[in-house]
């Protein structure tokens, strides 16, 4: 590993002036990517800046207009907080599934966006969610929709010295659920060879789906919203038959790889499989 200056500021205006320093600045949220990448020599940093220390980054809260979790936030409390409100069942499952629990312990949501990896599988889950997120550095501050914050694989939107504060989810509508599945080849310590978030929202009394969010992981360069998929859905009443179509129309969205993890044709098999599955999975939740 190369050699690099090591801070951990207590406050985000300490923090912001370390990012703003010359040089490559990191910023370390966890650090089960980063510090690996920079075993690797797949990133360089003259200097890691961690936040776990920042009060600002290590909040979670709620209240009548959503959810807000600081970008230091692990991903086990973003899941024992997800799990008691109830409301956000993707992401709950999604966080569930980042490595052992261990690194679920140290890894945290926002470092999981940050590393921008197209099988990230908290992306999805915030995607359906309608995420945004929120930055900030010595020259102000920005609100970004999160299907805007990624440039490619293991890139971001992210400017010199600007940080990922948080991420804000609004409070679902009545009548709404969510679920998040993935597919991986041997373990939980693997990376999906393809995910899939959905959230649907039905009028009860006509089972109508008002609302349709499908986003798909490791079939693209960055995660992917099926807006096909989406809007064949919404105006539909909910049956087999309409899930079976949006299933079909969500591989509209995805242009996946052939990998050592499985070929293109495979992935796109799975995405069908798995929006299936979601879809259904949300319909269960919606009955209960």
């Amino acid at each position: 590993m190369p050699n690099f200056d090591y801070e951990a500021p207590k406050t985000l205006t300490e923090a912001l002036e370390l990012m703003a320093r010359p040089g490559e600045v990191r910023a370390l949220s966890g650090g089960t990517d980063i510090i690996d990448q920079l075993k690797n020599n797949r990133r360089n940093a003259d200097l890691v800046v961690d936040m776990k220390r920042v009060s600002d980054l290590t909040k979670i809260e709620s209240d009548e207009s959503g959810l807000r979790i600081g970008s230091a936030v692990s991903c086990s409390e973003v899941h024992k907080f997800t799990i008691e409100n109830d409301r956000y069942s993707a992401l709950s499952e999604s966080t569930e599934l980042i490595g052992s629990v261990h690194i679920q312990n140290r890894a945290s949501v926002g470092g999981n966006v940050c590393n921008a990896a197209p099988s990230a599988d908290t992306i999805p889950a915030l995607l359906i969610h309608e995420a945004i997120a929120y930055t900030a550095s010595a020259e102000g501050t920005r609100e970004i929709p999160l299907i805007d914050f990624f440039a490619g694989p293991g890139q971001t939107v992210l400017e010199k010295g600007e940080v990922l504060k948080e991420i804000g989810l609004p409070t679902p509508s009545k009548n709404t659920a969510s679920a998040y599945l993935r597919f991986i080849p041997r373990n939980e310590m693997d990376i999906a060879v393809a995910g899939v978030g959905s959230l649907i929202e039905i009028e009860s009394s006509t089972q109508i789906v008002k609302k349709a969010r499908i986003a798909l992981a490791s079939v693209a360069p960055t995660p992917v919203r099926a807006y096909t998929a989406e809007e064949y859905l919404e105006g539909k009443k909910i049956s087999i038959e309409t899930i079976n179509e949006a299933a079909n129309l969500a591989v509209q969205s995805a242009v996946p790889i052939t990998d050592v993890r499985g070929s293109a044709e495979y992935r796109k098999e799975l995405v069908k499989v798995l929006t299936r599955r979601t879809l259904n999975i949300c319909v269960e939740r919606l009955a209960e």
